[in-house]
């Protein structure tokens, strides 16, 4: 008996924490987010080189992963969706809905963090 929670049928398998890695995961999950994460890794890259701190690229490799960890599982992607969507349809941050919405957002996020941080 597995002591593994069920997060429904994964698309592709947790990546290795490695740039190719995550970027190979991406492309078979979320393909239309390539050009992001792209543009993220010259920001942080420059961002290292301005202040001679690696954190830069610690933090986007994590950001990265955690995103593919988001769309190839199930329940992430889908409890991340639900979010986006009640963000996108209340009409104020003042919104408790959106509040709420943001809240569950970053649930998401601390969730998938932590998975690729084990």
């Amino acid at each position: 008996m597995s002591t593994q929670p069920d997060h429904g049928t994964e698309l592709v398998p947790r990546p290795e924490r490695t740039p190719d890695a995550v970027r190979v995961a991406l492309a078979r999950t979320a393909p239309h987010r390539l050009d992001e994460m792209e543009k993220h890794k010259e920001e942080a890259l420059a961002a290292a080189i301005r202040t001679s701190k690696i954190r830069h690229l610690q933090h986007w490799l994590t950001h990265w992963a955690a995103q593919v960890e988001i769309e190839r599982r199930p329940d992430l992607y889908a409890r991340r969706s639900r979010a986006l969507t009640l963000i996108h349809g209340t009409t104020s941050k003042d919104d408790p809905a959106f509040r709420s919405a943001m809240d569950e957002l970053r649930a998401v996020e601390d969730v998938a963090t932590q998975a690729v941080s084990e």
